[in-house]
């Protein structure tokens, strides 16, 4: 698995072929009959395959989140990669991404490796990860939100969740668990509406994105039935794959990644494309004609002086 180069070309991904969920067999047993009946609900909706691809920031845990899904170390995050596996005739892509930000800017370079990689394919989820201990949101967040929304178009955050990782997390301050949870997801909602540039109409997309709380390092507490639990008491593997699947129920349209997407022009490179015409229309209709002007007004004032020089002589 990894990124393939071709001289003069973006780097592709390589496909593996599907492997045996053998993963699956270190969740605890309460886990796994959950993770098996959401399987089967899908199927029974014509569902048997699903693609989720993971995009975020550098360091918040995209890897890690493959890793907690997969059930073994299957992703390095020398992206973008995908793990494969099956299990009962349903099969599970996962697409690891490089992350989005470079230096305190969007990486566009690894936005569109991302983009190209995933030519042909068919994304059904995206999970935007970021991190819950992280009490700081800056419009670095509102612009990974809306390259995330040029390159791949508004709908994409129909079919979204949004994964906090590092969530065996106590609040400073003495402030509730929950009361803090809530207070990120809103900060994180209002930089989405910024961000991607989301209408009034677009409200009820941005509001019915879901939340999931993951801690990927194995610290949680663990409940009678053996499952890793978060401080609100939530079993959280398999409340992540129940979220997942009930976005999938929703039944939005998966996007589908064609040549005519890849090879749009994101907003930035349209505004930039404006701003060259404006430019160029500004060159051609007021700069030109102001320089006529001004050379005429140079040509009279020449003439003018010239005749007051003769007159001058005259006398």
């Amino acid at each position: 698995m990894g990124v393939s180069n071709r001289p003069g070309q973006h780097p592709i991904m390589t496909f593996p072929t599907s492997f045996e969920w053998v993963g699956l067999n270190t969740f605890a047993p309460a886990t796994q009959k959950k993770l098996l009946e959401l399987l089967r609900r899908l199927k029974e909706k014509n569902v048997n395959k699903l693609t989720i691809l993971v995009m975020g920031k550098c360091g918040v845990g995209k890897s890690s989140t493959v890793n907690s899904i997969i059930g073994e170390r299957a992703s390095e995050g020398l992206g973008p990669v995908m793990v494969s596996c099956s299990v009962s005739g349903f099969t599970l892509n996962i697409i690891d991404t490089p992350g989005l930000v470079n230096g305190g800017h969007i990486n566009d370079q690894a936005l569109e490796i991302i983009k190209h990689s995933l030519l042909n394919k068919t994304i059904d989820i995206l999970l935007y990860v970021d991190r819950l201990d992280t009490y700081r949101m800056d419009k670095l967040d509102e612009l990974v939100m809306g390259a995330i929304t040029d390159r791949f178009g508004k709908e994409i955050w129909n079919m979204a969740l949004i994964v906090l990782t590092h969530a065996q997390f106590s609040p400073q301050d003495g402030l509730p668990y929950d009361e803090f949870v809530l207070q990120k997801s809103e900060a994180l909602l209002k930089a989405l509406r910024q961000g991607a540039r989301l209408k009034e109409e677009d409200d009820t997309m941005a509001s019915s994105i879901p939340f999931v709380l993951v801690e990927n390092s194995g610290r949680c507490n663990k409940n009678e039935n053996g499952e890793e639990v978060l401080p609100n008491g939530t079993a959280w593997t398999p409340n992540l794959l129940q979220t997942i699947t009930e976005v999938v129920m929703r039944g939005y349209k998966s996007i589908y990644v064609d040549k005519n997407l890849i090879e749009q022009p994101d907003c930035n490179q349209r505004g930039k494309i404006l701003i060259l015409l404006v430019f160029a229309l500004e060159c051609l209709f007021v700069i030109k004609p102001i320089k006529e002007a001004i050379k005429n007004d140079i040509a009279r004032e020449l003439v003018l002086a010239s005749m007051h020089i003769y007159i001058f002589a005259l006398k």
